[in-house]
């Protein structure tokens, strides 16, 4: 495990609190029935930021084994918004790169196949490289060959000994969640063909300040990037980003375009430029910026508080829609237990039956909202808002509202 107190980029000793969120469990380690009057393991939350490179990070309690595990429980296929997203993503590359049956498609964290699928389907070779043999399982079932590792250095001599070069090399909220982000970047530099392209795809840490998403900071999360750092990171591998694209997925994200310092052929655009600046005029170079986030966070909890015993007090029900580990992060700072949650529901069979991790809130399967008609929707992935207002737009029927917590609370009827 890491030691703590230094940048795990530049080694800068750490001195300025980002936010401190308190002590948590891990986000994503839902418990089973027969676990929950065991020990349960709570870690410090607290992200510092670098005042040499400004990389706002937490510090590492587990290791990515015990995170990453064989009984990893976030699977991408399960959001409709975010596989249109990545389909509509594989189709530009193809037309944008000309990637066809003589490329090679490789993407970092693979998941259970839910991205490389769409090359596929095209007959692009590809090859996913994805840390947990469930979700690794789950994409060889659907046809998309993966191997079951984390991607560093040794990763990446590896395949490439074994003749694996990118021609596209792809990272979707990824970069975020290596401990040894020198490591990871590094490997990217090996295994990338020598005109390959690089898509990294990233919260954006502007959007996270500007629109108060405190609960993006979870254990998993070691890494809170903009464009600024992640440029420094890259260069120091000898890595240039070339062009980059503002998406609105996660509440805001980046996709970054990287290649090769020697291939000059992809010159740098305009769009590059234009972000750096407009990060340097929102004060990502000034600490101050960064540590006046801590107020902001204090203020959403009192608002998200304040709402749930008013409504509480008036007799009204709440359930929580989704089991996702920016939730988790949510509740227990705010200390949101069955006091004001009965129950939260999630489409994943994986998360079902389950119980939150801290608060200990059973996860349910969609249907028993239909069965107890709260009065109160609490939208935990509240990126996915539209998404789950159509798709449970039925609690309107006997009255019943949407909460949505964050950048503050919000009710939608």
């Amino acid at each position: 495990m890491a030691t703590t107190g230094t940048c795990r980029f530049c080694n800068t000793q750490l001195k300025h609190t980002f936010a401190d969120l308190g002590m948590s469990p891990v986000s994503n380690a839902n418990i089973k029935e027969e676990n929950l009057k065991s020990v349960e393991h709570f870690y410090p939350l607290h992200t510092y930021v670098c005042d040499n490179c400004f990389l706002v990070q937490l510090e590492q309690f587990q290791t990515r084994d015990d995170i990453f595990n064989d009984d990893y429980a976030y699977f991408s296929s399960f959001s409709k918004s975010w596989l249109e997203h990545v389909r509509n993503y594989s189709l530009m590359m193809m037309e944008r790169f000309d990637f066809d049956n003589d490329s090679l498609v490789v993407e970092l964290a693979s998941n259970d196949g839910y991205l490389l699928k769409n090359f596929v389907e095209k007959n692009i070779p590809v090859l996913g490289v994805e840390p947990a043999e469930n979700c690794a399982e789950a994409a060889r079932g659907i046809g998309v060959r993966t191997v079951v590792r984390f991607f560093g250095v040794d990763t990446a001599t590896e395949l490439t000994a074994e003749g694996f070069r990118a021609n596209l090399l792809v990272g979707n909220n990824v970069l975020a969640h290596v401990p040894d982000i020198n490591d990871f970047v590094a490997g990217q530099k090996i295994i990338l063909a020598d005109s390959g392209v690089i898509t990294i795809e990233f919260p954006h840490l502007m959007r996270l300040m500007e629109h108060n998403q405190f609960d993006t900071i979870y254990h998993e999360h070691f890494s809170y990037l903009s464009l600024l750092t992640v440029e420094k990171i890259y260069a120091a591998h000898g890595l240039v980003i070339f062009d980059v694209d503002e998406l609105p997925t996660h509440g805001g994200s980046l996709r970054i375009y990287a290649r090769h310092d020697s291939d000059e052929a992809r010159v740098v655009t305009a769009r590059v430029e234009e972000l750096r600046q407009r990060e340097i005029e929102a004060g990502l170079t000034k600490i101050p910026t960064y540590t006046a986030f801590s107020e902001q966070v204090k203020e959403a909890k009192r608002k998200l508080l304040t709402f749930l015993i008013e409504a509480k007090r008036a007799g009204k029900s709440i359930v929580g829609y989704g089991a996702p580990a920016k939730g988790n992060t949510l509740l227990n700072y705010c200390g949101i237990r069955n006091d004001f949650l009965d129950y939260t529901v999630d489409l994943s069979p994986h998360k079902q039956g389950r119980y939150l991790p801290g608060t200990h809130l059973p996860i349910r399967s969609p249907e028993s909202i239909a069965e107890t008609k709260p009065d109160y929707l609490l939208i935990l992935p509240w990126n996915l808002k539209d998404e789950i207002m159509e798709q449970m737009a039925e609690i309107r029927s006997w009255g019943g509202q949407f909460v949505v917590p964050i950048p503050e609370v919000r009710v939608y009827p």
